[in-house]
């Protein structure tokens, strides 16, 4: 069975909407293409989210993520469009999206993009040290 690229993101219940909990991925393997001179264009995208009431399903992620391979992309116009499609199919609490492009020309590029729901507000970050930390802090 062959797996065809798609624009189709889909998704399932979150199994904890009463909690605010963050979801992590790397995917190390994005590529699009310059819309000036066709070259492939090559990133690692992260993407941090706290979900609502949906999450984004891993294989429609791939396949998605698949799906720019052959398009033409300004580096700042695709990661705000993976954005906004995220934030359409599941509505999140919070969601950044930061794309590292590797060296073109001698220049890396960062696109960190943001969206927040209106009514939410994030709890206080809690830092705990291990006793190893504590220690070495206290140290002279």
């Amino acid at each position: 069975m062959r797996t065809q690229p798609s624009k189709a993101l889909e998704t399932f219940p979150n199994p904890r909407p009463e909690r605010d909990f963050q979801i992590h991925m790397q995917i190390p393997e994005f590529t699009c293409l310059c819309p000036k001179t066709g070259q492939p264009d090559f990133a690692t995208l992260t993407l941090d989210y706290i979900p609502d009431q949906l999450c984004v399903e891993l294989k429609s992620l791939k396949l998605y993520i698949w799906s720019f391979r052959d398009e033409g992309a300004f580096h700042e116009a695709v990661t705000n469009r993976i954005l906004d499609d995220l934030v359409a199919a599941t509505q999140p609490r919070f969601m950044r999206l930061t794309a590292r492009f590797y060296v073109r020309g001698g220049i890396f590029t960062n696109i960190v993009a943001e969206h927040r729901a209106p009514a939410w507000q994030p709890l206080p970050r809690v830092d705990l040290l291990n006793s190893f930390d504590r220690d070495s802090n206290t140290r002279d």
